[in-house]
């Protein structure tokens, strides 16, 4: 399955980077890669868990996930 490029929206002096394809622990090691080329440094997920989270968390992007599961 094909998915949208990540979209990148600025508000004054913070930025958001919106992700369209969760990772799954199978995907991972491409993931923390590919926010680091959008300087990502805080990751919040608003979906149901699909990956553990240390190995985003071992490349320095933090997390925040407690709580934000958003439904559409």
């Amino acid at each position: 399955m094909n998915h949208p490029a990540p979209v990148e929206i600025s508000c004054e002096n913070m930025r958001f980077l919106i992700t369209h394809n969760p990772p799954a622990n199978a995907t991972l090691n491409k993931f923390p890669e590919e926010l680091k080329k959008y300087g990502v440094t805080t990751l919040v997920r608003v979906c149901d868990a699909t990956y553990d989270k240390a190995p985003v968390e071992k490349e320095g992007i933090h997390g925040i996930c407690a709580g934000c599961t958003y439904f559409d």
